[in-house]
């Protein structure tokens, strides 16, 4: 019996360039909570984003996994909530200071701030982020830093070289790809999949009864640990790959017809 539900957003349940969830999903949600089965966005996003993506129903997102597992939230309480340091990332900046068009964003109070690299690099690869980001000159020297992200002028096989390159060479952290040049940044050891674990642990339920969704590559993490997993279509050939079931289209609201069915104890996949 499935009792809690995760999904990565974007991709998944919000189509990529939508500003909120659908009605559809919201009543899905709903359904689920109404039946006792918790759901929570699982996402490389920060807890502090998810207000307007889910029109502001609080219990949409009370149960959540923001930063890709760096902060994890139960019932509105964070239960894990991790930061970047300057020390953890004055080496990923070294070893990026000889690959041209390279660069650091990072994140306070939901704001991009740039630590290096070109902003128009950043601009190619994630324009909504490079619009409002601030040019640090040094690495600011607070506990304030929640999501980092590496940036990059290149193709996916380019961004792919760049995460193996550093994922062997920088100590204490943690590279995956979500999107062609563009790198998530985590303390090593933290992703969605220790977000769940942590989130499982303090529910006491088991990972047979967690159900998850995504598409990008930074669900494969979540995908390949827990046995209930599903990539939508379109996701990435990595997700598809990890997840041991498959659904529809975000833009066919597919997750949210999946969502209702487990509200009702069924399972609706069959490959």
């Amino acid at each position: 019996m499935i009792k809690l539900i995760l999904s990565d957003i974007d991709g998944t349940i919000l189509p990529y360039g939508h500003k909120r969830v659908s009605d559809t999903m919201l009543d899905a949600i709903h359904e689920a909570l109404d039946a006792g089965v918790r759901f929570g966005p699982c996402t490389g996003r920060g807890v502090e984003w998810l207000p307007p993506l889910f029109c502001d129903d609080a219990a949409a997102y009370a149960t959540a996994i923001g930063t890709n597992g760096q902060s994890v939230y139960l019932d509105g309480q964070a239960i894990v909530e991790t930061r970047f340091t300057p020390e953890l990332l004055r080496p990923l900046i070294d070893e990026l200071s000889d690959i041209p068009g390279t660069g650091v964003a990072v994140f306070m109070d939901g704001a991009p701030h740039i630590l290096c690299g070109d902003p128009s690099s950043l601009l190619a690869s994630y324009a909504e982020y490079a619009k409002t980001a601030i040019i640090e000159k040094t690495i600011p020297d607070t506990n304030k830093m929640t999501k980092c992200n590496v940036f990059l002028d290149g193709d996916m096989s380019a961004t792919v070289e760049l995460c193996d390159r550093l994922n062997e060479r920088v100590a204490g952290l943690d590279f995956d790809v979500p999107s062609p040049s563009f790198l998530n940044v985590m303390l090593e050891g933290r992703n969605k999949a220790s977000g769940i674990d942590a989130l499982a642990a303090h529910l006491g339920i088991t990972l047979d009864e967690v159900a998850v969704f995504g598409d990008g590559g930074n669900d494969v993490p979540m995908l390949a640990h827990v046995p209930n997993s599903v990539a939508v279509a379109d996701a990435m050939p990595e997700a598809i790959a990890a997840a041991r079931w498959h659904t529809g289209s975000v833009n066919d609201d597919a997750v949210a017809d999946d969502i209702r069915a487990i509200a009702r104890g069924e399972w609706p996949f069959v490959h």
